[in-house]
């Protein structure tokens, strides 16, 4: 506007003289402009030429801003082209995972700081990339708000024993023939895929509560058409069934068919964290405790350091003695129509086991005390070997006893070697032992007595990437106890007066019947041994063995592992006859292998 105004004026002034040197005003052509005027016109001119010297200094200086603002438009442009690439890098990116990048939120971050949006969106593709993984090969299932994992292993497993058994992978510790026995003199192969394990965990959260559920199955029981000869159909069986609310304030209730609250855990009092010996055997190993029953448990943390709990139970009684008299009763045969087996025994029991622990992580291992309750209960029946036998005066007996244990597990070298041992004792605890040895006998007149037991198991075990190497030495012992009837005859279990002179002598096939053997089992019954009372002692086992494997990673596990095992069962000493004080011995080697591919 101001270059403008400088032009009129110049024009006008330029005008006027032209006017003056041509006016008609009456002054001849060639008369002279005064020398005022002339001053006049020179003052003019001056001015105009300052003021035009100052509108191009302002002009240039306008130019100038003008040029470094574009400048700084065009770095801006630059800076925004350079953003619009990365962001539609990123987006190619993520759109090549499955899952779109929000633009505007981008755009805004990049407006902000285009540094803090690479880092942001670098982040948000690392987590889609994840979310992508995961839903092409997920770790678990989704249903409804909870969490479905799924998992267990396939095997192919062998057992060679040098004693036969007639059974499967699942050593009868207790069952070791004497030396007599035909089976002593025979050995045994059979495969199996029966411990082939089927799980689901079930997860969801509520604000103050962490819901689970877990079931555990193999194949690792028998039918009544179930065989080896050619279809192998052996049922499936629940192994665990329970479910399990956890609290924000470290209480946890869990009810259902699982591990005893006796079993050693690695990680506190945890379902699902038991610390089983890592043997191919399903029987697991002599001088193991456990048992997988129904129960119902309560346990509480404690700055993730202790844990206190106790369990409820589901109780059953095994029984052993000889001489023993018809005047008491434990239980019955099992009511097909109540679903239990009638081929087996359950004894009536008065009160669930009671099992109460308390474990300890400080810092350097894990560390178990235990204690169980147990209750025994029969009817006694005094009048039922009198001359004329009646139930007049049957009354019932029982006794409540208990036995306590303890495990302790320690990690070494940088968690590369563990050392763990375990102890259980008291009375009537040989049903929580591997062997199944008694937890009870009776008196002559009938009453029921616990027997003194204990369990113990030392293990080491190397660990590493691809190698597991273990080793375990078990034993478990049981008491004996007698008493004498009216006849002066022994009653109870160990007794030194049982007749042992038999269990060395072989006996001839079956039991034949006018001379011929049923047609139906010909061939099939092994001799039993007489005069062979042979209750046991104790049982002991070393077993060594590795696991080697040959994958282990998002696709699962693969891998491959050999077992021996030496047992020895020892018997209480009975009356003087082959063998040392007649006190005979059964001797067991076991050679057992396991292929295995676990789920991820």
């Amino acid at each position: 506007m101001k270059l403008i105004l400088v032009l009129v004026a110049l024009f006008t002034f330029t005008v006027g003289i032209q006017s003056q040197e041509n006016g008609t005003t009456g002054k001849t052509r060639g008369s002279r402009v005064p020398r005022a005027n002339e001053q006049a016109i020179a003052a003019q001119f001056n001015e105009l030429k300052q003021a035009l010297d100052l509108q191009g200094q302002q002009i240039h200086e306008l130019s100038e801003q003008v040029h470094s603002r574009d400048q700084k438009i065009e770095q801006l442009q630059q800076r925004l082209e350079e953003s619009q690439a990365i962001l539609k890098t990123l987006e190619t990116k993520a759109d090549a995972d499955s899952q779109a990048v929000s633009q505007t939120q981008v755009v805004s971050t990049l407006k902000n700081d285009v540094s803090d949006l690479k880092t942001t969106v670098t982040n948000s593709v690392q987590e889609t990339k994840k979310a992508v993984n995961e839903a092409s090969s997920p770790l678990a299932l989704h249903f409804k708000g909870i969490t479905l994992t799924p998992g267990g292993f396939m095997e192919a497993a062998t057992v060679w024993r040098q004693h036969a058994l007639a059974a499967d992978i699942n050593t009868p510790f207790n069952s070791v023939p004497m030396p007599g026995a035909a089976q002593d003199r025979m050995s045994e192969f059979y495969g199996s895929g029966r411990q082939s394990r089927i799980s689901t965990l079930a997860e969801g959260k509520l604000s103050l509560t962490k819901l689970s559920g877990y079931f555990e199955s193999d194949f690792n029981s028998a039918g009544i058409t179930s065989n080896n000869n050619q279809s192998n159909s052996y049922s499936l069986r629940v192994r665990q069934i329970w479910g399990q609310a956890a609290l924000n304030d470290g209480f946890t209730f869990t009810g259902g068919q699982m591990w005893s609250l006796v079993t050693e855990t690695r990680k506190g009092l945890d379902n699902r964290s038991e610390a089983l010996p890592m043997v191919i055997d399903a029987q697991y190993h002599v001088g193991f405790s456990w048992e997988r029953q129904y129960g119902f448990r309560v346990a509480k943390v404690f700055a993730n350091k202790l844990w206190l709990g106790a369990a409820v139970e589901n109780p059953q009684t095994l029984f052993a003695a000889s001489g023993q008299a018809q005047n008491f009763v434990l239980g019955s045969a099992g009511t097909s129509g109540g679903l239990y087996n009638p081929s087996a025994t359950y004894s009536f029991n008065s009160s669930p086991d009671f099992v109460f622990k308390a474990a300890a992580e400080p810092g350097f291992g894990h560390y178990e005390v235990f204690g169980i309750v147990r209750r025994f209960r029969d009817r006694i029946y005094p009048n039922a070997t009198s001359a004329s036998p009646s139930a007049a005066g049957a009354y019932n007996f029982g006794t409540t006893t208990g036995g306590v244990g303890a495990n302790a597990r320690i990690s070494l070298f940088n968690k590369h070697f563990d050392i763990a041992g375990h102890f259980l004792g008291g009375d009537g605890m040989g049903r929580y032992g591997s062997s199944l040895l008694p937890d009870v006998t009776v008196n002559p007149d009938g009453t029921v007595v616990p027997l003194k037991s204990a369990q113990g198991l030392a293990t080491l075990e190397y660990h590493s990437a691809k190698l597991d190497i273990y080793g375990n030495a078990g034993v478990e012992f049981v008491g004996r106890h007698f008493g004498f009837n009216g006849a002066g005859k022994t009653v109870g279990y160990g007794s030194p007066t049982a007749n042992n002179s038999g269990c060395y002598a072989e006996t001839v096939p079956g039991n034949p019947t006018g001379g011929q053997f049923p047609t139906s089992s010909s061939g099939f019954l092994p001799g039993s041994l007489a005069n062979c009372a042979a209750n046991t002692r104790n049982l002991t086992e070393g077993t060594v063995g590795f696991w080697y494997r040959f994958y282990k990673g998002p696709k699962g596990t693969l891998q491959w592992g050999p077992q021996y095992s030496y047992l020895v069962r020892n018997t209480w000493s009975g009356a003087a006859g082959t063998g040392l004080l007649g006190q005979p011995s059964g001797i067991e080697n076991m050679f057992l292998t396991s292929f295995r591919y676990y789920l991820p």
